[in-house]
């Protein structure tokens, strides 16, 4: 097992466990993440998103992972998260593809990659399945989103 692989685990157990504090010692202080949902955040901002998720998930956030592969440089993990979205309590169950990439030992570049579409069928029903298709809707899911991290984080400053 490669260092890199040791740390994508220690990132995803302590995701399980609710430990953002954890998850957030394997990041560089130049971290950028990006995914569907919030598009591109960086630095202080992608710690600030997962401690939301997890304070709003309330415990009830189920991660599994798999498929942990790295080198020096570069590493990919699969992952299952099963939770409650949290304006409308709908399940949830969302499969994501992760890549990373690495410097000094720490996870720099975080790339979350899922079907946004599925995921806003599960979470907004007819509306979703209707237009989550769309640029449109997938603008107005990932508008939302920030706002919300916007909103959370000036609260908690």
């Amino acid at each position: 097992m490669t260092a890199n692989e040791t740390t994508i685990i220690k990132f995803y157990t302590a995701f399980a466990n609710s430990d953002v504090t954890s998850m957030c010692e394997c990041y560089h202080p130049e971290i950028q993440f990006r995914d569907p949902a919030f598009g591109l955040l960086k630095g202080e901002q992608v710690c600030k998103m997962w401690k939301m998720l997890l304070e709003r998930g309330k415990g009830n956030i189920d991660i599994s992972f798999s498929e942990v592969k790295a080198n020096d440089h570069i590493g990919s993990a699969f992952w299952i998260a099963k939770y409650n979205f949290s304006e409308n309590n709908r399940k949830i169950v969302n499969s994501i593809s992760a890549k990373f990439q690495f410097k000094e030992g720490l996870i720099v570049k975080h790339t979350d990659d899922f079907d946004l579409w599925k995921w806003s069928q599960q979470a907004l029903g007819i509306k979703g399945l209707l237009l989550g298709w769309t640029g449109y809707m997938q603008q107005k899911i990932q508008e939302k989103a920030r706002k919300s991290l916007q909103k959370y984080s000036e609260t908690t400053s």
